[in-house]
């Protein structure tokens, strides 16, 4: 029987897992530059972690994590997303009396849905959460932050943002009421999942991707007539701080985000190059979470960004890495190629990327060294290694010159340092 992977994961190699390395040190160079600090949580937490914070509306907790009774009978849940097991983890050390805290992560997560493009039962996100204040100027450093990143990955011009605030409870349960009663007039004509949300969550009924439902909201209640004014000062000062700094933005009213975690100020930035799944970095406001898991009432704010939908973006615009240069030391025969693995060794420890295959014939190995991209090859057989003289080549340009071995380690230095 061959073995094969599992549905709605995948492989990552060769220019892929280039890609997805580089995005992580993009991820990982702009927290340092923000003075964001790294932090790692378990894949797995308890399932309260995730079933009590994410809301029981939401698609998430309904039909998407990956729960298992453990042997110990305790309840686990594979983590589908940062921001509860981030604060989970906070609280379970002591750290909220440190804030503010600015966190990075990234990693896999695991959620069970219908594999599709950039969409994956395991995949991957950078993370970043700003803990322990409510200045609108966190929302505004984040929302650049997150610019910043697509810029760095030159995929900006791919991506749109667009804003909205939830105002607080008060103000969203008086809009909860107003949109029921409106949406019960269309109630046979929403999809089964919209019906359940009409009784539990109303709100998520805006974030349908349904064409039918999309025309029956256009002239629903707007959900900023019912936003409270502090609110609604507090969102056009963020708004009016995008502007200067240059950065655009859409206001949609119907952007109410995932998780009935999140309140007030809420972003995404968008793409139309991924079809449905266009969502490539979000998050916002949730003020009460942490109280909700069992801290102090905490402000907090952050983001998300999918490495595989970065990934696509990238790949769409044919983006290649520039690798670290490396040397492909070439013995020929059998005496160079057990003396090779020496050279190798002071080549390293020269700190000189070094190659070396065994076992392979000669033109294998020219045609790797061409495949590879390698710049400079260095090849040796008895003769070189009686006179302590190597061949350096050039693949590019296919010169040669003969260099004692103290002369081809400072010579590579120089080109791969």
């Amino acid at each position: 029987m061959k073995l094969q992977k599992i549905r709605g994961v995948v492989d990552l190699y060769d220019k892929e897992i280039d890609l997805f390395n580089y995005i992580i040190s993009i991820a990982q160079k702009l927290a340092k530059l923000y003075c964001f600090q790294e932090i790692s949580t378990p894949i797995m937490e308890n399932s309260e972690v995730f079933h009590r914070t994410l809301g029981e509306t939401s698609d998430i907790v309904n039909k998407e994590t990956y729960s298992f009774l453990d042997r110990d009978k305790t309840h686990i849940t594979l983590r589908p997303e940062f921001t509860a097991a981030i604060v989970r983890a906070v609280i379970s050390n002591s750290m909220l009396q440190s804030i503010p805290l600015r966190l990075f992560s990234y990693g896999p997560l695991f959620r069970h849905e219908r594999p599709q493009k950039c969409r994956l039962r395991q995949f991957h996100q950078i993370n970043y959460e700003y803990i322990g204040s409510n200045n609108l100027n966190v929302d505004v450093e984040l929302i650049m932050l997150a610019n910043d990143i697509l810029k760095e990955l030159e995929i900006n011009n791919n991506a749109k943002l667009v804003v909205n605030t939830l105002g607080n409870n008060e103000c969203r349960n008086k809009y909860k009421t107003a949109l029921i009663e409106y949406l019960l007039k269309y109630k046979d004509e929403l999809s089964e999942i919209s019906q359940q949300r009409l009784e539990k969550n109303p709100l998520r009924i805006l974030d349908t991707k349904n064409n039918k439902e999309q025309e029956i909201l256009n002239d629903a209640p707007i959900l900023y007539n019912f936003i409270d004014k502090d609110s609604k000062i507090r969102f056009e000062a963020i708004l009016s701080r995008l502007k200067d700094f240059n950065i655009n933005f859409e206001h949609s009213n119907k952007l109410v985000r995932g998780m009935d975690y999140y309140s007030d100020f809420v972003f995404e930035f968008v793409t139309g190059d991924l079809g449905s799944q266009g969502t490539i970095l979000a998050g916002g406001r949730y003020n009460t979470l942490i109280l909700q898991m069992g801290g102090n009432l905490t402000p907090a704010a952050g983001f998300a960004g999918g490495i595989e939908r970065m990934l696509e973006l990238l790949q769409t615009k044919q983006k290649l890495i520039e690798k670290e240069a490396q040397i492909y030391l070439i013995p020929i025969g059998e005496l160079a190629e057990n003396h090779g693995i020496k050279i190798a060794q002071e080549f390293r420890g020269a700190q000189i990327n070094t190659l070396i295959d065994y076992g392979i014939p000669l033109k294998k190995k020219m045609q790797k060294a061409n495949k590879l991209g390698v710049k400079y090859s260095v090849l040796f057989g008895d003769e070189e290694l009686n006179d302590n003289i190597y061949i350096l080549k050039n693949m590019l340009t296919g010169d040669e010159k003969k260099l004692k071995i103290e002369e081809l380690i400072n010579f590579l230095k120089e080109i791969t340092l």
